[in-house]
């Protein structure tokens, strides 16, 4: 579990940002951002849509008994406007971890979901026993690939035909990022 006062600090000039655990009176906030189509479309199933306040209190108590993940609100102007997430994996894969994330449609284009995955990036590799992070992305989602090509990630290959969204087959792009 990540420890509050060890928390990666996001700094962007032209927004007042930060990344911090969740709290419960991030409710309000989440499903104003997270009740959105645009998002929605991009994420795996366990992320409803429509994003009601029960789905909120659900994930927030989710959030509250985490121990073993890193999970983070990422702040704009005190409100949570998205999340940032870490996976550690076990076993044999126990030096890797997925990163995720998704960010608010009025905060999209600014630079906020890339300075976020830079950060904890740098983060998850300075704190823990990781030489690997990777993420997955809809190969539909060319917004969320560039992300993390400015964050440094490479992309690995691409896995046909290995989702199914909306009732479709897709394909998705695998980066990660070696240290």
């Amino acid at each position: 579990m990540i420890d509050p006062l060890l928390a990666p600090t996001l700094e962007l000039p032209q927004l007042q940002a930060r990344l911090r655990p969740w709290c419960f009176a991030d409710a309000p906030a989440l499903v104003e951002y997270a009740n959105d189509q645009r998002v929605a479309q991009n994420l795996r199933d366990t992320f409803p849509h429509p994003y009601t306040h029960q789905d909120a209190e659900f994930y927030l108590c989710l959030m509250a008994d985490q121990q073993r993940d890193l999970h983070l609100a990422l702040e704009v102007d005190g409100r949570a406007v998205g999340s940032i997430g870490v996976h550690f994996k076990t076993d044999v894969r126990r030096r890797s971890a997925e990163i995720g994330y998704w960010l608010g449609q009025p905060y999209w284009g600014r630079g906020l979901a890339t300075a976020a995955v830079q950060l904890v990036s740098t983060y998850v590799f300075a704190h823990f026993d990781v030489c690997r992070l990777y993420a997955v992305v809809f190969s539909t989602n060319l917004a969320s690939a560039r992300v993390l090509e400015n964050a440094g990630y490479e992309l690995e290959g691409i896995m046909r035909k290995s989702i199914v969204k909306d009732g479709q087959m897709l394909d998705s792009r695998l980066y990660a990022r070696v240290n």
